[in-house]
C-alpha cells in the first residue's frame, strides 16, 4: 500500500482537522504539549482493529504526561515537524500511551514491559501487536526517529516516500553536526545553484553576494562529500572562480580566500521562487534539490509529500516561502 496518500483523521477517536487555510494547516490543539501535533488514538484495542483493517502497523508512543523536559521537548520539536506528522498518520496508526498514568495506560505499560515515568519512547508494531522493528528509545535527533519510520516501512511492504528519503538525510547531518559551509565565487549564482544542488552531499545553496560578486553558499555533509570533490565538480560546471572559506580549513588542496560580509540574494533559488512551487513550505535539502528539477525541466513533485503538493490547490496559497523554514509557517 502506498503512504503518499493522505489519511486525514478518519478513524475512531481522530479529531484533528487538516483544511488548509492560506498555506498553513491546522491540527488537534487539544492535545498535550508532549504530544506534538499528531492526532493520536489513545486506545490500544482501537489501534488493533485500525491496523487491520488499514493494513498498516501501529506507531506507539510511550510518553509521560504531563511530562519533564525531555518529554516536552520531543512533543515539540520532532513530534511537530510537519513531515514527521504526515508519515505518522498516513503510513501508520498513531496510538499514544502514557507511562505516568493507571488503568489502560498500565496494562499496556506492563504487556511491553516498558519503565513507567520515563522519557519517550517508540515502538512500532503489526497488527498482532508484534514489533517489527527495533524499540527507538533516542528522543534526542529527529533522524533517529525518522529511521524507526523507513525501517517499520520497509518491514511492513509500505512505500517509502521520497519526502522521508530527503529528510532523514538532512536530518542526520544536522543530528550529527557533520554539516559545514563553504562559499564558491562565479560570473552566475543561479546557474552555480543548479549545478552545485545535484553534488553528491550537497544538502543546502543558497545564492548571494561577497565582495561585491555573486557567490553560492554551500552546505555539505563531510561524511558524504568534501570541499575538493565539491570543487572539482563545480569547476568542471563553469561555478568555481573563487572559493573563500575559514582559513583554517584543512579538508582542501585548492587555494581559499578568507571569508567576508556574505548577503542573501533576494532571488536566491531563482528557479523555484519563479515557479508555482514557491508557494510550498520546504526543508532546505528539498528547496535545494525542487529548485534543481525545476531548472532542468524534471517533476519535482516526487520530492514533495502529498500535504505539501496541496497546498498547491488552495487559491489562497500566494505568498512565496522560499526563504522560510517548514517549520515557523507550516501550523497556524
Amino acid at each position: 500500500m502506498s503512504c503518499r496518500i493522505i489519511i486525514l483523521g478518519i478513524i475512531l477517536n481522530f479529531s484533528v482537522t487538516m483544511s488548509i487555510q492560506g498555506q498553513l494547516f491546522s491540527y488537534n490543539k487539544q492535545n498535550p504539549v508532549e504530544l506534538g501535533k499528531v492526532s493520536w488514538l489513545r486506545n490500544y484495542d482501537d489501534a488493533l482493529k485500525a491496523s487491520a483493517e488499514r493494513n498498516q502497523p501501529i506507531l506507539i508512543l510511550f510518553q509521560e504526561v504531563p511530562g519533564c523536559g525531555n518529554c516536552t521537548t520531543f512533543g515539540n520539536d520532532i513530534m511537530s515537524h510537519p513531515l514527521i506528522v504526515e508519515v505518522i498518520e498516513s503510513c501508520f496508526i498513531p496510538l499514544c500511551i502514557y507511562n505516568n498514568q493507571g488503568g489502560h495506560d498500565k496494562k499496556i505499560i506492563e504487556k511491553y514491559k516498558e519503565p513507567a515515568w520515563n522519557n519517550p519512547v517508540i515502538r512500532i508494531v503489526d497488527k498482532n501487536g508484534m514489533d517489527i522493528v527495533e524499540r527507538q528509545p533516542d528522543f534526542r535527533f529527529k533522524s533517529k526517529t525518522i529511521f524507526s519510520i523507513k525501517e517499520a516501512l520497509m518491514a511492513s511492504g509500505q512505500e517509502i516516500p521520497k519526502y522521508i528519503e530527503i529528510l532523514l538525510l538532512e536530518t542526520n547531518v544536522l543530528d550529527n553536526k557533520k554539516a559545514e559551509e563553504f562559499y564558491l565565487g562565479m560570473y552566475c549564482f543561479w546557474k552555480g545553484e543548479k549545478e552545485i544542488g545535484v553534488i553528491n552531499g550537497v544538502i543546502g545553496t543558497e545564492a548571494g553576494y561577497m565582495f561585491g560578486k555573486e557567490v553560492v553558499k554551500i552546505v555539505y555533509d563531510t561524511d558524504r562529500t568534501n570541499m575538493d570533490d565539491i570543487i572539482t565538480k563545480a569547476k568542471k560546471a563553469g561555478c568555481a572562480d573563487a572559493i573563500y572559506a575559514p582559513i583554517q580549513k584543512k579538508d582542501t588542496k585548492n587555494h581559499i580566500l578568507p571569508v567576508g560580509t556574505y548577503r542573501k540574494d533576494p532571488e536566491d533559488k531563482y528557479y523555484l521562487t519563479t515557479s508555482k512551487y514557491k508557494v510550498i513550505p520546504m526543508t532546505l535539502l528539498q528547496k535545494t534539490i525542487v529548485n534543481r528539477a525545476i531548472s532542468i525541466g524534471e517533476d519535482p513533485s516526487v520530492y514533495l509529500s502529498p500535504r505539501q503538493l496541496s497546498v498547491l490547490r488552495d487559491k489562497k496559497s500566494t505568498k512565496n516561502q522560499t526563504g522560510n523554514n517548514i517549520v515557523d509557517v507550516w501550523y497556524k
